[in-house]
């Protein structure tokens, strides 16, 4: 899955965002079904978004493309539909996993990062708890500033310097003299990291409607081998080398990612959009050209602008009818980011204490009082880790059977049981696997309130209610750190209770929402 929050903000950064935002909605959901085609009967019709001047019927053999421009024309839109899926978008998926990868060994290495710095430095858990959020506070400060940059000056140019900004800041961490350098290291690195989910906006852009759905969740578990990554770069390198290395070769994927810019062409869209109609034409040529196919015949022809007088404020979202809608989305956005990074940084303070009823051990003490991981650690971070593929599964078999609200309510119930079991006197076996389950479930309610939030809000607001909805996931991971590892130096029972509670009020917030999406018609208007 990929950054639970900033995968929203794709559709708020860029000026073309009331198309995207309703074509990622229909993405999961097509994905989520077992056919990435429209069957008949199907629980959720979509049709006529956005004035989309190409209309999907899924009849018989496959999507036939009706173009609504004229027989001398044809817009992008058209001849993105017209070329398909082939050599070119299977290079650009490969390279936009690589930045959605590394995005999450970024993430995941703050789990790691912080029990490496307590044995060497001393940090109090209050520090420990400061490197996550200030990783997380760059994100939220850059990723509206990234969405600008990469408007302006194009999608190219903003992911390449979001790349190198959080190679740099990354690779420079591993040379920090003291903590107050490596926060200030770390904060630029969130900064960087903002400007990651652009490649998803530009991967968005040169995607057949037919394909988007194999793609949007392909996306989401390139996050899920980052984080596993990232576990086994641990487990090979934390004992032997040190965590300095350890954040060293995770930022290069990153630096990979900058370099394979050079490849990456720029978005037809954003040069329509911008006004550079030959550079347009001969991005498309180059995407015939890998994949086989000739051009449309005809003129290239900017696609009519949608009157910004239909765009929604963020007001909008607090009309009567959205009114309750929107603030329990906004606390379950918060819940489900509060409770998931929760579990993640929480697992290596149950590795890490000498609480042997809750996976820790009385081995491998410094005199200092320090339990530094070992590498059974790592390998059972490395499989609870795992569970975010499961859990991505198990949402896609049955959010179309028991609707998006049910799923999440269940999810949730799962996580706090599995939570409150963390109260019994356990070994690690057990720990492990409990773990392994409140994960899984969890990284699943985040995959389904992603799915009900596009198809909630209409396509005049979807774009600014995502937004919305990723700033209050943010704050719940800025407060989740404290919990996690502060709270738990006074008692491991603190965070286990907060967790189990917060999932609760999430359920009852998921059984509160007064509309369910499934089988619903999206709304054009508010």
């Amino acid at each position: 899955m990929g950054d639970k929050a900033i995968i929203a903000d794709v559709l708020e950064a860029s000026n073309l965002t009331s198309t995207y935002s309703s074509l990622t909605a229909k993405s999961i959901i097509d994905q989520l079904k077992k056919n990435s085609h429209e069957q008949t009967g199907s629980t959720v019709r979509y049709e006529g978004l956005e004035d989309d001047p190409v209309k999907i019927s899924g009849a018989g053999d496959g999507a036939h493309v009706e173009s609504a421009a004229n027989s001398d024309s044809f817009t992008v839109d058209d001849a993105v539909e017209f070329l398909g899926f082939g050599k070119f978008q299977l290079k650009l998926s490969f390279l936009t996993g690589l930045a959605w990868m590394a995005d999450a060994m970024e993430m995941m290495i703050l789990s790691i990062l912080s029990p490496a710095l307590y044995c060497e430095w001393e940090i109090t858990t209050v520090q420990q708890a400061m490197i996550t959020t200030c990783v997380f506070s760059g994100m939220m400060l850059s990723s509206t500033v990234w969405g600008k940059v990469c408007d302006r000056f194009g999608r190219r140019t903003g992911l390449m310097l979001s790349a190198l900004l959080t190679f740099s800041m990354g690779a420079l961490s591993s040379l920090a003299p003291n903590f107050n350098t490596l926060l200030l290291l770390r904060g630029l690195t969130g900064i960087g990291i903002g400007g990651v989910p652009q490649s998803v906006t530009l991967y968005a852009e040169f995607l057949p409607m037919a394909q988007r759905a194999k793609c949007v969740v392909l996306i989401e578990s390139f996050w899920a081998v980052g984080a596993a990554f990232e576990a086994l770069l641990a487990l090979f390198i934390m004992e032997t080398w040190g965590w300095r290395w350890l954040l060293i070769f995770s930022s290069l994927p990153l630096l990979f990612f900058a370099i394979s810019c050079f490849w990456l062409p720029e978005s037809a869209r954003f040069l329509m959009a911008s006004g550079d109609t030959e550079g347009a034409y001969s991005t498309l040529q180059r995407v015939a050209r890998d994949n086989g196919m000739t051009m449309p015949k005809g003129k290239l022809v900017e696609h009519p602008n949608h009157n910004p007088e239909h765009r929604g404020h963020i007001s909008n979202l607090f009309v009567p009818d959205l009114f309750k809608t929107t603030l329990l989305l906004w606390f379950i956005w918060a819940v489900n980011a509060f409770c998931y990074y929760g579990i993640v940084l929480f697992t290596t303070v149950l590795f890490q204490t000498t609480d042997e009823c809750h996976g820790g051990g009385s081995t491998n003490v410094t005199t200092t009082g320090c339990h530094p991981l070992v590498q059974k650690d790592y390998i059972d971070l490395l499989s609870t880790t795992m569970s975010e593929f499961p859990g991505l599964i198990l949402t896609a078999c049955i959010i179309e059977w028991f609707g998006r609200k049910k799923t999440m309510a269940i999810e949730f119930s799962v996580y706090a049981a599995f939570m409150l079991l963390l109260y019994f006197c356990l070994d690690r076996a057990w720990v492990t696997a409990f773990i392994f389950v409140a994960r899984a479930f969890i990284s699943g309610a985040f995959q389904c309130v992603y799915v009900y939030t596009p198809e909630v809000y209409p396509t005049t607001l979807r774009a600014i209610g995502l937004g919305a909805s990723s700033s209050m996931a943010r704050l719940g991971a800025i407060i989740t750190p404290f919990i996690a590892q502060v709270a738990s130096g006074h008692s491991l029972y603190v965070p286990i209770t907060v967790y189990a509670v917060a999932a609760l009020m999430g359920l009852v917030a998921a059984l509160s929402l007064p509309i369910e999406t499934k089988g619903r018609q999206m709304k054009e208007t508010h």
